[in-house]
């Protein structure tokens, strides 16, 4: 009797250690969370074997071991130890917010294909041609600001239309 119930909480034990690793430190499914399983449906079923009453106390006891554990390790100071804590505190400049207005000349940094990078008024910026390439080191118009980009064209292409 004594062997079955050693027997039984090993079983169990090793489950619940192979559910919180397959938890908090195997991503996905792995050999951690298959072996779990098949630890603890062995282990529950070999204390039915013994008693339904066994088999109960096991069943009752295991869910609540680990839910104890479970709270433990998220609550506890060694897991946020390895948890990311990063804070993000950049933000997004919108282009209005860079006095770039329509009319204003710029020249291409990069090849606007049809997007691509320009600076106006010692700022770059991202652009967007009205559809045709746009080389680099070209000369262009702001035709209209936007949020995050700015609609140019090359300033030889609205002189010849």
């Amino acid at each position: 009797m004594i062997l079955d119930i050693v027997i039984i909480i090993f079983l169990i034990a090793v489950a619940i250690i192979l559910l919180l690793l397959e938890i908090f430190f195997l991503p996905g499914i792995t050999i951690a969370g298959i072996g779990s399983a098949i630890f603890a449906v062995g282990g529950i079923l070999y204390a039915y074997a013994i008693s339904s009453i066994a088999g109960h106390i096991t069943l009752a006891g295991s869910v609540l071991v680990f839910a104890a554990l479970f709270v433990w390790m998220v609550r506890g100071k060694a897991f946020k130890k390895i948890s990311l804590n990063t804070d993000i505190n950049s933000t997004l400049t919108s282009v209005r917010d860079l006095n770039i207005k329509s009319g204003d000349e710029g020249i291409t940094t990069s090849r606007l294909a049809p997007i691509g990078k320009a600076r106006f008024n010692n700022i770059t910026v991202e652009a967007k041609s009205t559809g045709e390439f746009i080389d680099e080191n070209v000369v262009v118009i702001a035709l209209r600001v936007d949020g995050s980009n700015v609609l140019v064209a090359a300033k030889d292409y609205i002189i010849n239309q």
